[in-house]
């Protein structure tokens, strides 16, 4: 498979929002399995196809659990299930070196689709619920940076692209 090259922010690709799937088939196949490459490559949890400028609805995900394995949500979609806020340390592949804590529904339902196409939900909890919402939060258009005081973006913001222009 590929390694795919991850945007980083302030990318304006970042802020596309993606669209659905309409065919699980051999090109989505393939985009999950170099989705999945590029996240281990990367030493990352989740990733999101808008990370790897294909706008469409699909996330991947393996947080470590060996009873749960990898995962994948095609045109995920989360209902939440309670009030309660769960702050969680989040950092993201495209915000590299960079941890903020982010407020979130503790408890939601995931609707989506399988690696194959099939339908399921599942309700989820702790870092599975943070991860999901975090994801498909990519593929509006959204960055855990947003969450975050302007001063905090901003100051984010100027030392990736102070980065960005050493590495150029």
């Amino acid at each position: 498979m590929a390694i795919l090259k991850i945007l980083e922010f302030p990318d304006p690709r970042l802020r596309n929002v993606a669209k659905p799937v309409t065919t699980v088939d051999e090109t989505i196949k393939r985009l999950v399995a170099d989705m999945f490459d590029t996240m281990k490559d990367a030493q990352g949890i989740g990733l999101a196809a808008s990370q790897v400028d294909v706008h469409q609805r699909v996330i991947v995900m393996n947080l470590g659990d060996e009873d749960i394995g990898p995962r994948v949500f095609i045109n995920p979609e989360i209902e939440v299930l309670d009030d309660s806020i769960d702050p969680y340390e989040e950092g993201c592949l495209s915000v590299p070196g960079f941890y903020e804590k982010v407020d979130r529904p503790a408890h939601v339902m995931i609707r989506a689709l399988d690696a194959e196409g099939n339908a399921f939900e599942e309700e989820a909890q702790g870092l599975l619920a943070v991860c999901i919402q975090h994801e498909i939060d990519h593929l509006e258009g959204k960055l855990f940076v947003d969450y975050l005081s302007p001063f905090k973006r901003q100051r984010i913001r100027k030392k990736l692209e102070k980065i960005h222009r050493q590495n150029a």
